[in-house]
C-alpha cells in the first residue's frame, strides 16, 4: 500500500475515484512540455461549464479525438473534423469549445515562432509566489488576467482569467495545493528543481 494513500491532501481530490492519482502525480506539477500544455489550456476551455471529473473521465478519448494534442496537427483540422468530432460520444460535443481548440491550435503555432515554445510564452506569467492567496482560496489572480489578455489578443478564444488560472494551477506555475495537504511538499520541491523554459 501506498504510504501516500493515509496523508491528507486537498479536500477536492477525494470527490473522485479518478481524482488521487491525477492529484498526487500530476496537478500542480511543473510542466515545460507544449503538448501538455495545450492539452490543458484545451481540456480547461472545454470543462467550462463543467466538472473536472468529466473532463477527467474523458480525457483519452479527447487525446485519441485531438491528435495527442499535437498543436499542429489540430490546426489543420477543417469542417469534416469538426463534423467528425461532434459524433464523437468520448468527448464533449460542444461546437464552439471543438472550433476553439482547432483555431488555439493555429494561435499555438504562431506563438510558438515568436517565443521558441508554449513553455517559454506560458511561464512568463508565473506570478511572484509572495502575491498569492492562502491555497485554494482565489480562482483568479492579476497574472491570470494578464494571461488571458494576452491570449485573447493573440486569437486564442475560450480562455478567460478563471481558465487561465486553472491552468496556471494545474501546469504548475502556481502551488494551489492546501498548507496541509501530503503533496504540497512535493510539488514545491519539484518547483525548485525545475528549470523554467526561456
Amino acid at each position: 500500500m501506498n504510504t501516500d494513500d493515509a496523508l491528507p491532501r486537498c479536500r477536492w481530490c477525494n470527490a473522485a475515484p479518478e481524482f488521487p492519482a491525477y492529484h498526487d502525480t500530476e496537478w500542480g506539477f511543473p510542466v515545460a512540455d507544449d503538448r501538455r500544455l495545450f492539452e490543458k489550456v484545451c481540456l480547461e476551455a472545454f470543462q467550462s461549464g463543467l466538472s473536472w471529473r468529466t473532463i477527467l473521465s474523458k480525457r483519452e478519448h479527447f487525446r485519441r479525438a485531438f491528435e495527442g494534442f499535437d498543436f499542429h496537427r489540430v490546426a489543420t483540422f477543417g469542417p469534416k473534423d469538426v463534423e467528425r468530432l461532434l459524433q464523437d460520444e468520448g468527448i464533449v460535443r460542444h461546437r464552439g469549445k471543438i472550433e476553439a481548440a482547432i483555431r488555439n491550435a493555429a494561435a499555438a503555432q504562431k506563438v510558438v515562432d515568436e517565443f521558441g515554445s508554449l513553455a517559454a510564452y506560458f511561464w512568463r506569467f508565473e506570478p511572484d509566489p509572495d502575491t498569492l492567496p492562502a491555497p485554494q482560496t482565489a480562482s483568479t489572480h492579476a497574472l491570470s488576467v494578464a494571461l488571458a489578455k494576452d491570449l485573447k489578443k493573440r486569437g486564442w478564444v475560450f480562455v478567460g482569467p478563471t481558465t487561465a488560472y486553472a491552468f496556471m494551477q494545474a501546469m504548475g506555475l502556481v502551488n494551489d495545493h492546501e498548507l496541509g495537504c501530503h503533496a504540497r511538499a512535493k510539488v514545491a520541491a519539484a518547483r525548485r528543481a525545475f528549470k523554467v523554459p526561456v
